[in-house]
C-alpha cells in the first residue's frame, strides 16, 4: 500500500477554500453571484489592457523560447526520450485544452458574432467573415500561448532540473527556497482552486448540453434529477479511468475522444457544403492572420463597447484562469521532448485543428441559417447555447446518429477533463509527487463531482464562473513571473558546457524499456560500478596530491567530494532517479513498478542538469567525473 505524500497545508487548506466558496453559492446563490460578477467587472474594465498586453508579451515569450537557441534544450536529461508517443501527446493536449468548449461553442460562438458583431452590419456576408476571424482569434494561438507558457515553465523546472511537479517550482529563480514555505503553499493552493472551479463550471457547461440533447433527440425531461444523474454516471467513469493514471485510463480516453471528434467533424464536412468549407478555411485563416497584429492590442479605447469585456477580454480572462490545470497537465505529459517540439506542438497543433473544427461547424451553421434553416439555428442560439449543436444537426443527413455521437463525444470530453483535473490536483497537493495512495485520486474527483452538482443544484454556475475569471488577475502576475524565472535559467542552461554525448548501449536502452529497473537494482548498481569509479578518480587524485578528495555511500546515493586549496568543492553524486514509465511498457507488471522506473543519474553540485548513467561502466562513470571536473565552474545556476 503507497503511503501518502500530501503537503497537509496545501491539501487541506485548498479543501478548506472549496468548502468555503462552494457554501456560500449554496446558502446565498444570488448574492454571491452579485458579489463576483461586480468584481469581475471591475477587474476587467480596470485592468483589460493589462490582460491584452500580458497575452501578447506571453506569445512573444513562448515564440522567442521556442525558436530560439534554447529550443534545443529538452524538458528532462539532455538523453530522455519523450514518455507518450507523438499522436497520443496531441490527443491528451486536445482533449484537456478546449474539449468541451469545441463541442458547446462550436456552432454557438460564429453565430453569435454572426447575429451580433463589433464592428460591421449584422445577419450580412460581411458579418459571416468577420464572425470567423474573430472566433480564430480567441481560439487560436493566443490561447494555447497562456497554456503553453506555464506548462513549459512547469516541465523545465520539474524534468531538466529536478524540482517537484508543482506551480511554485516555476518561481525558484526568483524566490530560491521561499517556495518552499508559505509563499509556494499559497500559490499551490490558488493553483487547486482555480483548477476545481474552472473544471467544475466546464462541467456544468457539459452536463447543459448532454442533457439538452438528451431532452431534445429523445425527449427525456432536462430536469435536475438527470443532470445530477449524468453527473453521477460520468464521473463514476472518471473516477475510473483516474485510478488508472495517465498511461492507461486518460491516454486511451484521449485517443477515442480525438478519434471521434474527427469523425464527426469529417462527417459534418463531406455531408455539408464541402467545398464551400474549403475555401472559407483558406480565406478565414488569411483574414487571422492579416488582422493578427490589430486584434492583438484592441480595446476600443477611443470607442469604448461592452463588446470587447464581454468576448475578448472575457476568454483571456479564461484562458489564464485555466492554465493552471492545462498547464500542469501539458507539463506532467511532456517530459522528454524538446522546448522546440513542445511550443510547435501546444501552440500550433491544436490552434489548427480547432481552426478546421470552427470552420467546418461555424461556417455550416452561418450558411445553412443563411439558408434552408432560415434564421432558425441563430433563434436556437439565442434561446439556448445547449441545443444549438443539436439544431443545427437536423440540417445534415442522420441527424439522430450524429447526435447521439455528439452526446458521446461531449461525454467523453467530460470524462478526460475530470479525471486529468483530478490527477493534476492530486499532484498539486502531494508536493508533486504522482505516486500517491488511490484514495488522494479518488477523493479530488469526487470533490470535482460534488462541486459541479451542487451548483447546479444552486443555480450557482454562473457566480463560479465569475470567481475564477476574477482569479485570473492575481495568476497574471504570478505568469509574468513565470515567464521571467523561465528565460532567465534557459539562458543559464545555454551559457553552460555542453553535456558528455556518453549513451548507453543499445541492450541496456532496450532493456530499460522493457524491463524498467527499481530503485534496488539502481542502488546495486551504485555500489558495484559507481562507488568503485568514484574511488578510482579519488585515489588518483591522493596519489598525485592535487587535492584532498573524500568519498562517501550512504542511502544509495555514492558522493565524491574535492576540496581546493581556495576553500571551492567540487561535489559528484550519483543518485537513484524515477521517472513516469513510458506509455509503451508491458502494462502487465505490478502497480509500484508500473509507475515509475529508476534510472542511475548524476549530478554535481550547483549544477541542476543530471546525465543518466545507467549501465555505464566504471572506466564510463570515471571518465564523466574527469569530463564534469575539467568544465566544472563553482558558481551554482541557480541561487539556493
Amino acid at each position: 500500500m503507497l503511503q501518502s505524500k500530501m503537503n497537509p497545508r496545501v491539501f487541506w487548506g485548498a479543501s478548506a477554500v472549496i468548502a468555503v466558496m462552494l457554501s456560500s453559492t449554496l446558502l446565498a446563490p444570488g448574492r454571491s453571484d452579485q458579489i463576483f460578477r461586480a468584481a469581475q467587472s471591475w477587474a476587467i474594465e480596470t485592468f483589460g489592457w493589462l490582460y491584452v498586453t500580458a497575452v501578447a508579451a506571453f506569445l512573444v515569450i513562448v515564440l522567442l523560447l521556442g525558436f530560439g537557441p534554447a529550443g534545443k534544450l529538452k524538458l528532462g536529461p539532455d538523453d530522455a526520450e519523450p514518455d507518450f508517443p507523438f499522436v497520443s501527446w496531441l490527443a491528451m493536449l486536445f482533449a484537456a485544452g478546449m474539449g468541451i468548449g469545441l463541442m458547446y461553442f462550436g456552432v454557438a460562438e460564429p453565430v453569435q458574432h454572426y447575429t451580433a458583431p463589433p464592428d460591421v452590419q449584422p445577419g450580412t456576408f460581411l458579418a459571416a467573415r468577420e464572425a470567423m476571424a474573430i472566433t480564430f482569434h480567441h481560439y487560436g494561438v493566443h490561447a494555447w500561448a497562456i497554456y503553453a507558457l506555464v506548462g513549459l515553465s512547469l516541465a523545465f523546472f520539474t524534468y531538466r532540473k529536478g524540482l517537484p511537479l508543482t506551480l511554485r517550482s516555476g518561481l525558484h529563480p526568483i524566490l530560491g527556497k521561499r517556495i518552499n514555505g508559505p509563499i509556494g503553499d499559497a500559490i499551490d493552493v490558488f493553483g487547486i482552486c482555480g483548477t476545481v472551479f474552472g473544471v467544475s463550471t466546464s462541467l456544468g457547461f457539459g452536463v447543459s448540453q448532454m442533457t439538452a440533447g438528451l431532452a431534445y433527440n429523445y425527449g427525456m425531461p432536462d430536469t435536475l434529477g438527470l443532470q445530477i444523474g449524468v453527473i453521477a454516471a460520468v464521473m463514476g467513469a472518471a473516477t475510473l479511468s483516474v485510478l488508472s493514471g495517465a498511461d492507461r485510463g486518460i491516454r486511451r480516453l484521449s485517443e477515442l475522444n480525438l478519434i471521434l471528434a474527427i469523425l464527426l467533424m469529417l462527417f459534418v464536412m463531406f455531408s455539408g457544403p464541402t467545398l464551400f468549407l474549403i475555401r472559407a478555411l483558406v480565406q478565414n485563416f488569411g483574414l487571422y492572420l492579416d488582422h493578427f497584429v490589430v486584434r492583438t492590442f484592441t480595446l476600443y479605447a477611443y470607442e469604448p463597447r461592452a463588446w470587447m469585456a464581454d468576448w475578448t477580454l472575457f476568454y483571456w480572462a479564461w484562458w489564464i484562469a485555466w492554465s493552471p490545470f492545462v498547464g500542469m497537465f501539458i507539463a506532467r505529459i511532456s517530459r522528454g521532448r524538446t522546448i522546440r517540439e513542445f511550443v510547435s506542438g501546444v501552440l500550433f497543433v491544436p490552434a489548427g485543428f480547432t481552426f478546421l473544427w470552427m470552420t467546418v461547424f461555424g461556417n455550416s451553421a452561418i450558411a445553412f441559417d443563411l439558408g434552408s434553416a432560415q434564421g432558425a439555428i441563430a433563434q436556437a442560439v439565442d434561446a439556448d447555447l445547449s441545443t444549438a449543436l443539436f439544431k443545427f444537426l437536423e440540417y445534415l443527413p442522420g441527424a439522430q446518429f450524429t447526435a447521439t455521437l455528439a452526446i458521446l463525444l461531449v461525454a467523453v470530453f467530460f470524462v478526460t477533463s475530470a479525471d486529468s483535473g483530478a490527477l493534476v490536483i492530486d499532484t498539486l497537493a502531494s508536493g508533486g509527487s504522482e505516486d500517491n495512495p488511490r484514495w488522494q485520486r479518488v477523493y479530488w474527483c469526487v470533490l470535482l463531482g460534488v462541486a459541479a452538482a451542487s451548483l447546479l443544484v444552486a443555480g450557482g454556475l454562473g457566480a463560479l464562473q465569475a470567481a475564477t475569471l476574477l482569479a485570473a488577475l492575481p495568476f497574471c502576475f504570478i505568469m509574468m513571473l513565470l515567464a521571467i524565472g523561465l528565460m532567465r535559467q534557459a539562458n543559464a542552461d545555454l551559457g553552460g558546457e555542453p553535456i558528455s554525448d556518453d549513451a548507453p548501449s543499445i541492450g541496456e536502452r532496450l532493456k530499460r524499456m522493457f524491463v524498467p529497473a527499481s530503485r534496488r537494482e539502481i542502488e546495486r548498481q551504485i555500489a558495484a560500478v559507481g562507488e568503485p569509479a568514484l574511488i578510482s578518480v579519488r585515489d588518483a587524485m591522493l596519489e598525485e596530491g592535487w587535492a584532498e578528495s573524500h568519498v562517501t555511500l550512504a542511502d544509495g546515493i555514492a558522493s565524491l567530494s574535492i576540496q581546493f586549496a581556495d576553500d571551492r568543492v567540487f561535489v559528484y553524486r550519483l543518485i537513484p532517479r524515477s521517472r513516469p514509465l513510458a506509455a509503451y511498457t508491458a502494462m502487465d507488471a505490478p502497480e509500484s513498478r508500473r509507475s515509475l522506473t529508476w534510472t542511475l543519474s548524476a549530478r554535481v553540485d550547483g549544477d541542476h542538469r543530471q546525465r543518466d548513467l545507467t549501465g555505464f561502466s566504471v572506466e564510463r562513470i570515471a571518465h564523466d567525473v574527469l569530463t564534469q571536473l575539467e568544465s566544472w565552474r563553482p558558481a551554482r545556476v541557480i541561487e539556493e
